[in-house]
């Protein structure tokens, strides 16, 4: 238990001055962590996945909330079109958790690989793609927050990386694209969360000191240090150029993800 939590802290650091500097969701980086370390205390394989996307997820509450009163201090958040997504976010997040309960470990693990293969496709190509179209109906942008909710929550993940490109697709200028997307964030994390501890309350193959399928060590140490490290991450993001890193780390993210999928 020592080990997890001395390497999350590391984990951490790691996490968030690379979401700082990059401006990507740490859960692209916790998740695979994670399913790297968890082994380390013999567990078994069918819960290995569900206590990386929780574990994740709750330390995302942590994060998203501070950013959150950052972004309403500086009026990032319009409110009138962010107060109608997050109800439906946050059921698609709690569905979410109970669906990856019903799944295998192997399906888990494949759904998260080929979304981040996807994910990290995108983001090569949003370096010089633009183009935009007027925003959806609100009956399409309730079912864009209901996906949403649930592929964050399946991927142990805030939403960012997938509310935000749409938005700023759509015309959404991007600090106010941003605002949203972390809003969400905060309630995808938290439902997330909550149908994670849930769904694994009365799971024996659990460790100790874990809330459902939340492992409290690896939660700590990540949240003690990845709240720390993003502001570094920020400033640093001024001084080197942050488009071709994003190349490289869509690349790392690609052979990652292959990698899970054949692991």
């Amino acid at each position: 238990m020592s080990l997890i939590f001395i390497s999350c802290l590391f984990l951490g650091a790691f996490a968030g001055f690379l979401a700082g500097l990059l401006g990507i969701g740490g859960g692209l980086i916790i998740v695979p962590a994670l399913v790297y370390l968890l082994p380390q205390l013999n567990l078994s394989q069918e819960v290995i996945m569900p206590i990386a996307l929780a574990t994740s997820l709750s330390t995302i509450v942590i994060t998203s909330t501070s950013a959150t009163f950052a972004h309403h201090k500086n009026r990032n958040i319009p409110w009138d079109l962010t107060k109608p997504l997050i109800f439906i976010i946050a059921f698609g997040a709690l569905l979410g958790a109970f669906i990856a309960d019903h799944l295998s470990a192997q399906a888990l693990t494949s759904f998260f690989a080929f979304a981040v293969i996807l994910l990290a496709s995108y983001m090569l190509a949003s370096i010089r793609l633009q183009g935009y179209k007027e925003m959806p109906s609100q009956i399409k942008l309730q079912f864009i927050g209901l996906l949403t909710g649930v592929v964050a929550s399946l991927m142990g993940m805030a939403g960012g990386a997938i509310l935000v490109p749409l938005l700023t697709y759509f015309g959404m200028p991007l600090r106010h694209g941003i605002g949203i997307a972390t809003v969400c964030g905060v309630m995808v994390a938290f439902f997330g969360s909550l149908g994670y501890i849930i769904s694994g309350f009365d799971n024996e193959l659990l460790p100790s000191w874990s809330i459902g399928y939340v492992y409290l060590p690896a939660l700590l140490g990540i949240s003690l240090t990845s709240s720390l490290f993003a502001p570094i991450g920020v400033k640093c993001a001024a001084n080197v150029p942050v488009q071709t890193l994003k190349k490289f780390f869509a690349i790392f993210l690609i052979v990652v993800a292959i990698k899970m999928m054949f692991t």
